[in-house]
């Protein structure tokens, strides 16, 4: 019977081959008790067959670093901030070289496109709750962004 439990699922590793391929994805992994497969597109595949040993309770602190120096303007605090409504990459323009959705001084419509964000090979504009001016711009074209992150601040 420990012979059994040694062995590898063939068919569970050709099915994490296909999902790969379906999906795009470049790696999945699949953890169950204490068998961990790893698959990648990279050319290499890995197979882990080890007791999981859980992380320690705490780590002993480290010295703090010095915090970095906060912006003058403090926009996460500015009540007129659109905020990112999920997690992604941030596009400023429709597409590489062309013109951007918004610049700093213009003066928008609601519902008017901001911005683009990428989630999952998805591009979802995102409108402006509002009409007004555009007082900034808190993001930069391609940059990682996290969901409630400040994008644009609308007056």
């Amino acid at each position: 019977m420990s012979e059994k439990k040694n062995e590898i699922d063939k068919g569970l590793i050709r099915d994490l081959a296909n999902i790969l391929n379906d999906t795009d994805l470049t790696e999945i992994e699949v953890e169950q008790d204490d068998l961990r497969i790893r698959v990648s597109r990279a050319g290499t595949t890995q197979y882990v067959q080890a007791p999981i040993a859980a992380a320690p309770a705490f780590a002993p602190a480290a010295t703090p670093a010095p915090a970095a120096a906060a912006p003058a303007a403090a926009p996460q605090d500015n009540k007129n901030a659109v905020t990112a409504p999920m997690v992604g990459t941030a596009y400023l323009a429709p597409a590489p070289g062309a013109r951007p959705f918004i610049e700093v001084g213009a003066t928008i419509k609601e519902g008017q496109t901001l911005l683009i964000i990428e989630a999952m090979k998805t591009m979802n504009q995102i409108p402006s709750p509002r009409s007004g001016k555009i007082t900034d711009i808190l993001v930069n074209d391609a940059q990682p962004v996290e969901y409630g992150q400040p994008l644009v601040v609308i007056e």
